[in-house]
């Protein structure tokens, strides 16, 4: 071995990368591109590898590379990403991504688990009947944005080597995969499905919405993977784009690692019943994605076609090689030639461990949104609620906790055995199934509810309504889960309260407004230990911090637009509303960021309040012309596009929480700009950054940010310009009537 120069670990990893690539004949190469099992070279010691392993919150089932036996029977299962999300807690999504990593070293040393994980997904949320927001970190770009970030730094960061003078030879504890770019937020809706489908986008939207998150996980989570989708953007496949995967992702964010394809993206380009781009054979199919800058194929289009795509002319073998070093390197710094020392010892004991799973209750509850809380009376006294009716198609959920992209977790808490640790139980499933086709179990629930001191209702959807390849058409609860809701409210005892378990928004208007119904809580799908955070909740155990991160729209917003349409703001022509609460503002059910707490915050900012930012311009730097509301009204200078500024300039916050209450909690400051007024088509307002705070009750603390001007302040124009507009900016603190005015002015 130590004649071979890939072994040499002396030598750099891009030299190392290519003797081996050297070594391989075009059969060998192409057998390394796909088909996810990468084949064994015996002549040079070359083993076989498995890429596709799936770590969404939690070591997966999903994908070859990963799997269960008696030897490791299962690992921790978080909630579901948009349940994480909810909690907004930068903190917490680093730790989970920490002991993901870590069960997955662990899982790998057994023999079980792969060192390449495709996950996260940050794709935002435009519409709310996409079955995939269960995997996602909401509607906002830049909620997304640093979700990705912070849960790819926990699964590949080691301590110590965050950050090195080259990051390509950077080590790494497991590879993640920010995926799918780009534009993609459609499954299979009426007969339009993600394979076939031509995102029609602007160039405003991509920048602004769709990339937004890609770049922040490349530039600032150094992610060593990214993975194209299925859809076609502006009628160019994504996996066949070259502005996308080498002008964006290699030449100008500066990817450290590979891109790979969604599985069998390249098959549909070809394939007659599918897209059949450009009516191509699977040769030219290869030739266009991989001199587009793709390097690994989930599927098998790599192995049979590209071989004969190379001696047919139509793509250089260097082409081929290229896309290998990328991939090797990335094997390279996992330590899959050489061992990784630090990692060695982990194994089952590393699995499972008590630490893991209150982890995964912690996220539990930190993610629970309390929408509704009548006469507070919301938490429940254990001493006065002694009888609980737990009802509902959900009441007893198991694995529907989990979502998908899921593995088998460590064990199962369910609300019915959460609910249990407090009081005695009455059970009533209330549907025969989540679908609730019919009410032949309604009036068991009502009894039972006629009974107890306090009935808690669960309610909500599953992976049989809200998943991959299956979107909503509409936002109700399934079947008669509203009949259901409102006979046991209208028979119960005691107060109600209504447990939401969903991943996307649904309208629960009818509950709202039912004033037997004292308590309303979202859970997500809320993942292993579910029940017990739930249970916690309701009893007070835990004061819930969490906000919704997407807008819970009203029944009718369906109806107004369909889901292929992508424009972000309103389509007035056609009578279309805005979408997310950028744009849209129409009535909802509850809005983005929307969440009540036990207790009750007040904000109050020590800073000033009135900001001057002067930008004094050289003669490269030029004024940018913007589209004004009011054409009469004349700027001297109306924005200067943010590269060609050093944007060097800050503004300091600083914000005193003050715990007002009686309970000790947890609050979450969200910082909101608005940009100046006049300018057409520009969001009402938008994140710029955001802190989870712990504030003991008649207690404070002072939170802390630093914005930079040109981050935080600037707007994507309808050329796809990121700019910085002059004028009176306004920095808000959440729903607060706290606000800083920004004054930015440029001079020559």
């Amino acid at each position: 071995m130590s004649d071979i120069g890939y072994c040499d670990t002396s030598l750099p990893y891009e030299v190392r990368a290519k003797d081996l690539v050297d070594r391989m004949n075009l059969t060998e190469k192409v057998h390394w591109m796909g088909d996810n099992v990468s084949k064994p070279i015996p002549r040079f010691r070359l083993p076989k590898y498995q890429w596709w392993s799936e770590a969404l919150h939690g070591v997966a089932h999903v994908g070859r590379g990963t799997f269960f036996t008696e030897l490791v029977p299962g690992a921790t299962s978080f909630p579901t990403v948009i349940h994480t999300t909810a909690s907004f807690n930068k903190s917490l999504w680093n730790a989970i991504g920490k002991v993901v990593s870590t069960e997955a070293r662990a899982m790998y040393n057994l023999g079980q688990g792969g060192l390449t994980y495709w996950s996260p997904n940050i794709n935002p949320v435009r519409d709310p009947r996409w079955g995939r927001i269960t995997e996602t970190s909401g509607e906002d770009p830049f909620v997304v944005g640093v979700y990705g970030v912070n849960y790819v730094r926990g699964l590949q960061d080691i301590e110590g080597q965050e950050h090195t003078a080259d990051p390509g030879s950077r080590p790494l504890k497991v590879s993640a995969c920010c995926k799918h770019f780009a534009a993609y937020d459609l499954d299979n809706w009426k007969k339009v499905n993600r394979q076939t489908f031509d995102a029609q986008v602007t160039e405003q939207d991509m920048v602004e919405t769709f990339l937004r998150p890609f770049e922040m996980c490349v530039r600032d989570g150094d992610v060593s993977s990214v993975m194209c989708s299925f859809n076609k953007v502006n009628k160019v496949p994504t996996c066949a784009d070259p502005f996308l995967l080498k002008k964006t992702f290699r030449e100008e964010w500066k990817l450290n690692g590979y891109i790979v394809a969604d599985c069998d993206s390249i098959e549909v380009m070809h394939n007659d019943n599918k897209m059949n781009w450009l009516g191509d054979t699977p040769e030219d199919a290869v030739a266009q994605t991989l001199k587009a800058g793709l390097d690994l194929d989930c599927g098998d289009t790599y192995p049979k076609s590209l071989e004969k795509s190379v001696k047919q002319g139509k793509v250089n073998e260097a082409d081929v090689d290229k896309s290998l070093k990328y991939l090797f390197v990335v094997l390279m710094r996992l330590g899959f030639f050489d061992g990784s020392p630090s990692f060695k010892s982990l194994g089952k004991k590393d699995i499972c461990t008590q630490e893991h799973v209150e982890l995964a209750g912690q996220a539990a509850r930190e993610g629970i949104v309390l929408l509704n809380n009548v006469d507070a009376t919301l938490p429940l006294n254990p001493e006065a609620f002694k009888t609980l009716a737990i009802i509902g198609p959900l009441a007893n959920a198991t694995k529907q906790m989990l979502g998908n992209y899921e593995g088998n977790p460590c064990r199962y808490v369910s609300p019915l055995s959460g609910f249990s640790a407090f009081g005695e139980v009455i059970y009533a499933e209330g549907c025969p199934g989540l679908n609730c086709p019919n009410d032949t179990k309604i009036t068991e629930a009502t009894e039972a509810a006629k009974q107890a001191d306090a009935t808690i209702l669960v309610v909500g959807t599953d992976l049989s309504i809200e998943r991959e390849d299956h979107d909503r058409n509409d936002l109700l609860l399934p079947g008669l889960q509203q009949d259901l809701v409102e006979q046991v409210a209208n028979a119960s005892k005691g107060p109600v309260i209504l447990v939401v378990m969903t991943a996307g928004g649904v309208d629960i208007s009818f509950a709202k407004d039912d004033n037997k119904i004292k308590g309303i809580l979202w859970v997500g799908h809320p993942g292993q230990e579910g029940g017990r955070a739930i249970a916690d909740v309701v009893f007070g155990k835990y004061n819930p911090g969490g906000r919704l991160p997407v807008t819970w729209y009203t029944a009718d917003y369906v109806d107004k637009l369909p889901m292929t349409s992508m424009q972000l703001r309103p389509v007035e022509e056609k009578g279309y509303p805005g979408r997310t609460y950028k744009f849209f503002n129409g009535s909802t059910v509850y809005p983005f960021a929307y969440g009540l707490s036990y207790t009750s915050f007040n904000y109050k900012l020590t800073t000033p309040t009135n900001v001057s930012i002067p930008i004094k311009l050289n003669n490269t730097q030029h004024c940018h012309e913007l589209e004004l509301t009011d054409t009469s009204v004349q700027q001297p200078c109306p924005s200067v596009v943010v590269n060609d500024l050093t944007c060097e300039d800050k503004i300091a916050l600083e914000v005193e929480v003050q715990n007002t209450g009686d309970k000790d909690g947890s609050e979450v400051v969200i910082v909101y700009s608005k940009p100046p007024d006049g300018i057409v088509g520009t969001p009402f307002q938008q994140v710029v950054e955001f802190e989870r705070v712990f504030v003991a009750a008649k207690q404070s603390q002072k939170v802390n940010f630093e914005l930079n001007v040109c981050k935080s302040l600037n707007i994507v124009d309808s050329s796809g310009y990121k700019v910085l507009p002059s004028g009176l900016h306004k920095i808000m603190l959440g729903t607060s009537s706290e606000q800083i005015d920004v004054n930015v002015s440029f001079a020559s």
